[in-house]
C-alpha cells in the first residue's frame, strides 16, 4: 500500500477483460485527517467499476480493486484529483523498492512546500498584526461597538507604546489605506497559501460532507469576508454603531499556524516511515556480474535469474542468491536484528541488501525483485504501517460526527452571545464563533492510533520482529500463554544421533556394537529409509550413517505416518522406525528395550526403535541441543507475566528433560501434528489467551488457531505468509519482545486517544467563552488555531517516543 503505483499482478492499463478484478495503489497527496481518509474511500468505493476501496493516512496512497472494463487507472486518478487531493498516473512495472523511494521524495517535496507556506504566512501575518494596531487606535475613537481579538487586545497594551515610539508614522497612515494594504495581504496569502483548505472543503460541501478542512476555511473565510466588508464599505458598520474592525492578521495567522502544524505533523509523519527508509537504503543500484567471464558492473533491473554475481568485501549484497565459491561473514542485521556476521560459503544462501564484510564470494542470482526478500519485507511491512487496529473504530465513531457537531456548536455559540452579551454582542458573537471553528481538531483523533502503528511496527522491523498489521499488534497485548513447539524452536533444529543399541538374544548389547557387520546392515538400512524422509530426526540418522562410509540402497513402498514413524521396503526386508505406538500398530513388542527407552529418554533424547521383518532390531537415540538463547527467552517471557507451554510430539521424559532445562512451566506431550490445533483450543476453552510459535510450514494450522501465530526464520528461508507476527531471528527473543512491543504501543496510543479526546472536550467549551462569566477570558482565534496545530503535532510526537523502546 505509497510514493508512486503499485501493480499487485504487475499489469497496468485496461487490455483486461472486463470482470477480472485487478489491485492498484495510488499514492495521494494532501490528506491530513481521519476524515480525508474516509471521504476519500468513500468517494472511490462509490466509482464505477471499484469493487473495494481502502485508503491509507499514514502512506498516502490508496488501493483500489477495480474492473479494468469499467473504468480506468486514470479514471480513479482524476476521481481523487476531483476531491481535491493530488494524485498521479504511475510508472509500469515500477519495484517495491523503487515505488518506497518515490514515496519518501514525495513527502518530502510536499514537506519543504508546507514549510516554505508556513513561514511565508508567519511573516506576514506578523506584519498585519503590527499594521492593524494603528487602525484599532483609529477605531478606538468612533465611539461604535466593538470586541477586537483578545490576543490583539493584549498585544496592543503591550506594544502599542513601543510602537509609537519606534514607527511613529504609522500612527499617520489613513485608516482605510491601512485596510486595503491589508485586504490585499490577507487576500494573496489565503489564495496561495491557505488554498489548499478552501479548495477541499468546496469538494466535500459538494459531496455533503465536512472535514478539518471545512472548519480552517469557514473560520478563516468568515474573518476575511467580515473584514473585507468593512474595508469596503466601512461607513456602513459605524452608521449601525459597529467598528468597521478589521480581522485580516487573524486569517492570515490562523492558516499560518495551520500550516506549521501541517508541516510539523508532516515531518513527524516522515520520522514514523524511517524504518522502510533504512530498508529501502539498502539496496545498491549497481551490481558486478561475470558476463563471458569479464566482470561488468551494470544496473540492478538489469540482473537476470542464474547471473553470476561478484561481491567484494565492504560491498553490499546485490540480490538473494546461493554462494558458488569464496568465503565470507555477512552482516544481515538491518534484516534480521542478528547483530553477529553470519558465515557464507559454498550453498549457502545471502540476501539482497546484507552486507559482506572480510571475504569475496561469488554467487548465483535467484530471486529478484518483488521475489527478494528485502522486497518481500518492505511489502509487508507497508501494508502492516497502513492496516488498521480494531482500537482504530472509536476515533472513527468520534470523527464521523465530529465536524457536523463542531458546527452546530459554533452556531449555537454565535446566538448565544448575540443574545446574551450586554455589550459588542454582534463582535462577541463573531469572534467567539471562529475561535470554536478553529480550536476543533479531528486530526488528533484520526492519528492517534495509525502513527502509533506504523511507528511500532517499524520498530519492531529494526529488531527482526515483523507484525503484519495493528490487529496483530494489539492482540498480542491480551497474550498471557505462550506455547512453543520443541524441535527447532527451542531446540537447535539439527538433531544428532547419540546411541546406536542392537538386539541380541533378547538383551541389548553395547553402543559399540554398532560397528559390527550386523550394526553396518541394521544402521545402513535404516538410514536408508529415513533418507526418504524430511523430518529432522530422519536427517540426523542419515548424517550418523554417510559419517562411518555407509552406502546406502535404495528403499521402496516408502509410507510416512505423521507422530509414529516411517515404514518401507529395503533390500527386499520389511522396515519399521519409530515410537512404540507405531511398533505396537504392527505387532512388534518393544520389551526387551524398554528400560533403555526410558533411560534415554530421562537424559532428554528421543529413542527411535528399528524393526526389521517384524521383529525388534535395534534402538537408535537421537538429542537435539537446546539453542543458548532459549534459557534467557523463556525467562523474559516469564518477566512479562507469560505462562510458557511446550507442545511437541515427543514422549513424557524426553519433553520433560528439556523443560527442566529451560524452566518450561507445563509441557503437553506425544501429541500428534493434527493434535496441536486441539491443544491450542483447550488451551483457550481454559480463558487464555494464547500464541503459538512454530515453523510456519509444520505448524500452520495450529498457527491459525492461536489468538496470535508467531513464525520463526531459518535463516534465509522465511515463511512470510505464514503466522501474524515474523521472527527473522531463529531464537525466541523476539516473542518478548513483541509482547512488550505490543504493550508499550497500546499504552500510547490510549494516551493518544485520551488527549485528542480531553483536547477537544475542554478546549471547544473555552473557545465558546465557558470561562467569560467567571474569569472573564475570552480565547483569541489566533492562540486557537495554534493549539489545534500543536494539538495533532503532540500526538504524533507521543507515538514517536516508541523509537526509543529498546527491546533487546
Amino acid at each position: 500500500m505509497s510514493g508512486s503505483l503499485m501493480i499487485k499482478d504487475g499489469t497496468v492499463g485496461n487490455a483486461v477483460a472486463s470482470g477480472v478484478a485487478k489491485n492498484v495503489t495510488i499514492p495521494v497527496t494532501g490528506m491530513t485527517c481521519a476524515t480525508c481518509q474516509s471521504f476519500l474511500q468513500r468517494e472511490l468505493a462509490n466509482q464505477a467499476g471499484v469493487k473495494d476501496a481502502t485508503v491509507s493516512l499514514m502512506l498516502h496512497n490508496a488501493t483500489v480493486r477495480f474492473d479494468p472494463g469499467a473504468t480506468s487507472i486514470s479514471a480513479l486518478v482524476e476521481a481523487i484529483r476531483g476531491t481535491g487531493y493530488g494524485a498521479d498516473v504511475p510508472l509500469e512495472h515500477q519495484s517495491v523498492l523503487d515505488e518506497q523511494e518515490e514515496h519518501d521524495e514525495t513527502q518530502l517535496r510536499e514537506y519543504r512546500q508546507l514549510r516554505q507556506k508556513a513561514v511565508v504566512s508567519l511573516i506576514a501575518g506578523g506584519a498585519a498584526m503590527l499594521l492593524s494596531m494603528p487602525l484599532m487606535a483609529i477605531n478606538s475613537g468612533t465611539g461604535t461597538e466593538r470586541m477586537k481579538d483578545p490576543l490583539m487586545n493584549w498585544t496592543m497594551r503591550l506594544v502599542d507604546p513601543l510602537l509609537r515610539s519606534l514607527l511613529p508614522w504609522m500612527y499617520d497612515l489613513n485608516a482605510d489605506t491601512i485596510r486595503w494594504f491589508l485586504f490585499a495581504l490577507a487576500t494573496f496569502i489565503l489564495s496561495w497559501a491557505g488554498r489548499r483548505f478552501y479548495i477541499k472543503a468546496w469538494s466535500a460541501l459538494r459531496h455533503k460532507t465536512a472535514d478539518m478542512n471545512t472548519l480552517v476555511a469557514l473560520g478563516t473565510g468568515a474573518a476575511y469576508l467580515y473584514s473585507a466588508a468593512s474595508t469596503i464599505a466601512p461607513g456602513f458598520f459605524v452608521a449601525h454603531g459597529i467598528a468597521p474592525d478589521v480581522y485580516f492578521e487573524a486569517a492570515i495567522l490562523i492558516i499560518g499556524l495551520v500550516l506549521v502544524g501541517n508541516t510539523l505533523e508532516s515531518r513527524a509523519k516522515g520520522q514514523t516511515a524511517s524504518a522502510l527508509r533504512k530498508l529501502v537504503q539498502l539496496q545498491p543500484k549497481t551490481a558486478t556480474v561475470l558476463r563471458d567471464g569479464i566482470e561488468t558492473s551494470v544496473p540492478l533491473e538489469s540482473i537476470q535469474n542464474g547471473d553470476h554475481v561478484v561481491v567484494r568485501p565492504g560491498e553490499r549484497i546485490p540480490t538473494d542468491g546461493e554462494v558458488t565459491s569464496g568465503r565470507s561473514s555477512v552482516d544481515e542485521s538491518m534484516l534480521t536484528g542478528e547483530s553477529l556476521p553470519v558465515e557464507k560459503a559454498t550453498r549457502d544462501k545471502v540476501i539482497g541488501g546484507t552486507l559482506n564484510q572480510r571475504g569475496s564470494l561469488q554467487y548465483r542470482a535467484t530471486s529478484l525483485g518483488a521475489d527478494g526478500m528485502l522486497s518481500q519485507i518492505v511489502r509487508l511491512l507497508r501494508e502492516a504501517q497502513g492496516s488498521r487496529a480494531p482500537i482504530q473504530r472509536i476515533a472513527d465513531r468520534i470523527s464521523a460526527v465530529f465536524v457536523p457537531t463542531v458546527l452546530g456548536i459554533a452556531i449555537v455559540t454565535f446566538a448565544a452571545w448575540r443574545v446574551l452579551a450586554t455589550h459588542s454582542g454582534v463582535m462577541q458573537a463573531f469572534v467567539a464563533a471562529v475561535t470554536v471553528l478553529v480550536i476543533a481538531c479531528p486530526c488528533a483523533m484520526g492519528l492517534a492510533v495509525p502513527t502509533a502503528v506504523m511507528v511500532a511496527t517499524g520498530q519492531g522491523a529494526n529488531y527482526g520482529i515483523l507484525i503484519k498489521g495493528g490487529e496483530a499488534l494489539q492482540r498480542l497485548e491480551k497474550i498471557d500463554t505462550v506455547v512453543l513447539d520443541k524441535t527447532g524452536t527451542i531446540t537447535a533444529g539439527r538433531p544428532e544421533v547419540t546411541d546406536f543399541l542392537l538386539l541380541s538374544n533378547g538383551s541389548d548389547m553395547a553402543t559399540n556394537q554398532s560397528t559390527s557387520l550386523a550394526g553396518h546392515h541394521v544402521l545402513r538400512t535404516a538410514a536408508a529409509l529415513e533418507r526418504a524422509s524430511e523430518h529432522p530426526l530422519a536427517e540426523a540418522v542419515v548424517r550418523y550413517a554417510a559419517e562411518r562410509g555407509l552406502n546406502l540402497p535404495q528403499a521402496h513402498d516408502f509410507e510416512s505416518f505423521p507422530g509414529l514413524g516411517v515404514v518401507g521396503v529395503v533390500d527386499g526386508e520389511i522396515i519399521l522406525i519409530g515410537n512404540p505406538a507405531l511398533m505396537k500398530k504392527r505387532g512388534v513388542t518393544t520389551e526387551p528395550l524398554k528400560a533403555t527407552a526410558e533411560r534415554m529418554s530421562k537424559e532428554g533424547k528421543t529413542p527411535l526403535w528399528i524393526a526389521i521383518d517384524g521383529e525388534l532390531a535395534a534402538i537408535l537415540a537421537v538429542a537435539d541441543t537446546i539453542k543458548p538463547s532459549s534459557i534467557e527467552a523463556i525467562r523474559k517471557m516469564h518477566d512479562e507475566g507469560l505462562r510458557v507451554v511446550m507442545l511437541t510430539g515427543d514422549n513424557e521424559h524426553t519433553s520433560h528433560a528439556i523443560a527442566r532445562q529451560v524452566k518450561i512451566d507445563e509441557v503437553i506431550a506425544g501429541v500428534l501434528p493434527a493434535g496441536k490445533v486441539e491443544a491450542i483450543r483447550r488451551l483457550q476453552g481454559e480463558h487464555r489467551v494464547v500464541a503459538m510459535v512454530g515453523d510456519g510450514v509444520n505448524d500452520a494450522p495450529a498457527l491459525a488457531q492461536a489468538d496470535v501465530g508467531l513464525t520463526m526464520a531459518s535463516g534465509a528461508d522465511i515463511a512470510m505468509d505464514a503466522g501474524d507476527v515474523t521472527l527473522m531471528r531463529s531464537d525466541l527473543n523476539g516473542v518478548a519482545a513483541a509482547v512488550t512491543l505490543s504493550r508499550h504501543t497500546m499504552r500510547v496510543i490510549r494516551q493518544n486517544l485520551f488527549w485528542a479526546f480531553a483536547y477537544n472536550v475542554i478546549g471547544i467549551p473555552v473557545a465558546a467563552g465557558a470561562l467569560y462569566p467567571a474569569f472573564g477570558v475570552m480565547l483569541s482565534p489566533v492562540i486557537a488555531s495554534a493549539a489545534m496545530a500543536l494539538s495533532s503535532f503532540s500526538v504524533v510526537t507521543n507515538s514517536l517516543r516508541l523509537r526509543r523502546l529498546q527491546l533487546r
